[in-house]
């Protein structure tokens, strides 16, 4: 599992964000702006809140990590997951914001609008086909009910069976 965090979110909110950070410049925000700092606290929180929680859920629920070679076995809809299908994404789009308010940073802005951009892409290009292969009509549903990026107000409920025989298998 850490392996999977050192690689990807932390390369997303780290790596990343220092080599922009340190080939431009930015300035800090000022500790008297009182108003900036409480929406980069806000954002930065919940950001961070938002991808713990959806790791542990993917470890404890899901019995596997955000990891592609150690993908989770059962498809998560509590949670988070019962408000947005992307809650790890949700976070981490978070935190950028944070980081580009935090750091003044219109190059770290820049990279989270293109980060933002690749994933509106890649997730019904790629990874949705792949969950409805896995997961069949129950995934469907929660991708009718469910919005990708932006949370509904209340949480969703699976209406599908929870047995086995509703999990479509992949198919060749």
């Amino acid at each position: 599992m850490l392996k999977a965090i050192m690689i990807l979110p932390f390369n997303v909110l780290v790596s990343i964000p220092v080599l922009i950070l340190y080939f431009n410049d930015f300035k800090m925000i000022e500790t008297q702006n009182f108003y900036a700092l409480l929406l980069t606290f806000i954002l930065l929180t919940s950001g961070l809140t938002l991808i713990i929680w959806t790791i542990k859920l993917f470890a404890q629920t899901g019995k596997g990590s955000l990891a592609p070679w150690n993908p989770i076995n059962k498809l998560i809809t509590t949670g988070p997951y019962a408000y947005v299908r992307n809650p790890m994404l949700l976070g981490v789009f978070l935190c950028l914001g944070a980081e580009s308010i935090l750091f003044q940073s219109w190059p770290l802005f820049y990279y989270l609008l293109i980060f933002i951009g690749i994933n509106m892409l890649y997730f019904p290009l790629s990874e949705e086909k792949g969950l409805y292969k896995k997961y069949g009509e129950e995934y469907l549903e929660y991708k009718r009910n469910v919005p990708r990026f932006i949370p509904r107000l209340h949480p969703y409920k699976s209406t599908a069976p929870k047995n086995k025989s509703s999990i479509k298998s992949p198919q060749n």
